[in-house]
């Protein structure tokens, strides 16, 4: 009976060898049977930790964030709405745990031969766009340059875009940083990895704000982007902000929409070629 357990425990350890891709060690086969009886107990709990560290986790894939990306104009009221008063709950509300926010501030823009930049709502909004795409490289922490972001946008919202800078002091970011990076050109080159990013939108964006969710595009569904959000998530933890939601709907292209749209269409800059 001893002979039986000792070759099923021996068999079993190299069983354990083989399936972590370890080859068993040849003075294990020199061990007196009862010695190596002994010594297989003693390395079992050993071996069968190394199993758990060395396997893959099948945990990780399901709690990984959702990806939101927004694409706006720094200057468009329907964006600088959505941002502020929509967005926003994100972070209100804790979903941010779940979600990787992207923030493109881009939209409706384009890049004549020249190089130069032409924005649907002005220059202004052209030089908005460059400063919020600096902030949101130069503090990559979402919780930070979404303030700055947030600060801005509301500050469009109540027609004082001009005050932009008074969002240095309202973040406490620094403002140096920022400025060296609008003229310097880094932000024009940042802009311009943007303006390709939007271009190649598919499907392409037809106004804005237009919001992707793990590359789904929400289309004219884009204010019910929490449900989007809850519905991708496949963390085995529900955060509480989905809880009382439900997950079933899906955007339809084929429904009707009303012909009023709280959005700024592209239209202005088909006629515009990217550089």
């Amino acid at each position: 009976m001893t002979t039986i357990v000792i070759h099923i425990t021996q068999n079993l350890a190299t069983a354990i060898f083989q399936s972590t891709k370890m080859k068993m060690p040849s003075f294990l086969h020199s061990f007196p049977p009862r010695s190596f009886f002994f010594c297989c107990f003693l390395l079992l709990p050993l071996l069968l930790l190394l199993m758990l560290l060395v396997a893959p986790s099948s945990s990780a894939a399901p709690n990984q964030k959702v990806t939101v990306s927004l694409y706006y104009e720094s200057l468009c009221p329907y964006c600088a709405d959505f941002i502020v008063n929509h967005l926003s709950s994100l972070f209100q509300t804790g979903l941010i745990s779940i979600v990787n926010l992207r923030l493109i501030p881009w939209g409706n823009a384009g890049i004549a031969q020249d190089g130069t930049f032409i924005c649907q709502h002005g220059g202004d909004e052209c030089f908005l766009n460059t400063i919020e795409a600096c902030t949101i490289t130069i503090y990559p922490e979402v919780v930070q340059h979404f303030k700055f972001v947030g600060c801005l946008e509301r500050l469009t919202l109540e027609g004082k875009h001009g005050q932009w800078d008074s969002c240095f002091k309202k973040t406490k970011l620094g403002s140096s940083p920022i400025n060296d990076c609008y003229t310097s050109g880094k932000g024009k080159t940042i802009e311009q990895k943007y303006a390709m990013e939007t271009d190649q939108l598919n499907p392409p964006h037809k106004f804005v704000p237009w919001v992707v969710v793990n590359n789904q595009a929400l289309e004219e569904d884009y204010q019910n982007f929490v449900t989007y959000i809850c519905k991708a998530y496949k963390g085995n933890v529900i955060p509480s902000a989905c809880k009382s939601l439900s997950t079933t709907r899906t955007y339809d292209s084929n429904e009707k929409v009303n012909s009023f749209q709280s959005v700024c269409y592209a239209d202005m800059a088909r006629n515009v070629t990217l550089a």
